[in-house]
């Protein structure tokens, strides 16, 4: 280094010009990312648009290296705006999607601005269901009001309630389907409709697909658990820990070869908010990552999915013949329902496992019972936690296979997983609404999620 008399002194003045460039760089280095973002948003729409449309659905396939060319200053603009950006609407930018661990609590409020319009609130709802409590007996923002409680049409008071113009309804009962048709038939003034689940099977039909209403979920709030789930799942095959528990049971000291789940392929059929998150998981542990989307282009920058196949037959053929775990987490729609058929299961991968979060219609069962049962079969074994009827009768062959891990449909229940629903809607949506910003979590009547 210089001596000390050598190296040039520097002034305030100097400093401030240095301070004034800095600041100047800064503000550049804000423009190319806010420019970053509008290239983002026109991307997503343009990628919107093919997935809505006629064209023939293409296989994508990424590779690791690929992706890594990717900036991670991009990368990270891209995944934080893609599920919640600014609380401004525009048509040109893609719907706002809610997580309780991704979406930054600054994205997720209200802007400041006044009430517009009042919300007045029906709750199509258990009232001995203490998770609605937020709505039916707390504290509503400012502008909002609840103006009725019922799980049928007889518990509303339908003139009395025609003259206030009710204009939400908060749905969490699981019988709400028809009760909620009549309600939008007696009230025109409805503008919108919050499902307290993610799933919207049990609300599901022509007249609310034919209705104008816009409709929102609690999609986000329930995936982590279900991805740890799936962890569990394919860790308890294989690690054997059946075997285990015998052992341990009879104190027997017997040891055996386990499998590794890293290098193993887990695929993914219904690759949404469940999906994603078991795919972070599942990359921790070093799996290989197969997606099965209605549009794969989705999937091009996702550091998670290493492949993303359609969701024609042919695809979903592929993904289970290549999948060592296989994943269903999609929603039950007329397109879904019944896709893992007999036909289906002759494709899957010898010695695989088969794990169900989604709906059970979404599976034949009786096919599923049959490839579980076939000595040296394909299967080796499948998790369950949902099922084609429930709860599950005590008759059903699954009680008694040995190769089979049984849930009651509550790998997601949590002890406040419901109550936090309703705090989202209470405390993200409903002010939202009342100022006219964008709606998290959107759901496509038609399409059914």
């Amino acid at each position: 280094p210089p001596r000390s008399q050598d190296r040039p002194r520097v002034d305030n003045t100097t400093l401030c010009q240095h301070s004034r460039m800095l600041h100047c760089e800064l503000h550049i280095i804000c423009a190319s990312i806010r420019s970053a973002m509008q290239i983002g948003r026109a991307a997503r729409s343009i990628s919107s648009l093919l997935t809505h449309s006629s064209f023939q659905r293409t296989t994508i396939t990424t590779s690791p290296s690929s992706k890594l060319a990717v900036s991670t200053t991009t990368s990270l603009i891209f995944s934080s705006f893609s599920s919640s950006s600014g609380s401004s609407s525009s048509s040109n930018s893609m719907p706002k999607y809610f997580n309780r661990e991704t979406s930054p609590i600054d994205t997720i409020l209200p802007s400041s601005g006044p009430v517009v319009k009042p919300a007045r609130i029906l709750s199509l709802s258990d009232v001995t269901d203490d998770a609605n409590t937020g709505v039916n007996s707390g504290v509503l923002p400012e502008g909002a009001s609840l103006l009725a409680i019922g799980a049928t049409m007889d518990d509303f008071d339908v003139e009395r309630l025609r003259k206030e113009e009710p204009n939400v309804i908060f749905v969490s009962h699981p019988l709400a389907r028809g009760p909620l048709v009549e309600l939008l038939q007696a009230f025109p003034s409805v503008e919108w409709v919050h499902t307290r689940s993610a799933g919207i099977d049990f609300i599901a039909s022509s007249g609310l697909a034919e209705s104008k209403v816009m409709l929102t979920n609690a999609k986000g709030q329930f995936s982590s658990t279900l991805a740890e789930y799936t962890m569990m799942a394919c860790s308890y095959f294989a690690k054997d820990l059946p075997r285990l528990m015998r052992q341990k049971k009879n104190k027997d000291w017997c040891k055996y070869n386990v499998e590794e789940i890293r290098g193993k392929t887990l695929g993914i059929i219904g690759y949404g908010d469940i999906g994603q998150a078991t795919a972070k998981l599942a990359k921790a542990y070093g799996m290989h990552i197969i997606a099965l989307r209605r549009n794969p282009n989705l999937s091009s920058q996702d550091p998670y999915c290493d492949t993303a196949y359609g969701s024609d037959p042919s695809s979903l053929h592929r993904l289970l013949s290549e999948s060592d775990y296989i994943l269903v987490s999609a929603p039950l729609t007329n397109e879904t329902r019944g896709l893992i058929s007999r036909q289906a299961l002759q494709h899957v991968k010898q010695n695989a496992v088969f794990i169900n979060v989604g709906r059970g219609p979404i599976v034949d069962e009786d096919a599923l019972i049959d490839a579980l049962r076939e000595d040296g079969g394909r299967l080796k074994g499948a998790a369950l936690d949902v099922f084609a009827v429930e709860p599950l009768g005590k008759e059903s062959a699954l009680w008694e296979l040995e190769n089979v891990l049984l849930s009651p449909h509550n790998m997601d229940q949590t002890a406040t997983f419901m109550h936090e629903a309703t705090e989202f809607f209470v405390n993200v949506n409903l002010p939202r609404f009342m100022r006219n910003d964008e709606l998290f979590n959107p759901v496509d009547k038609m399409a059914g999620y």
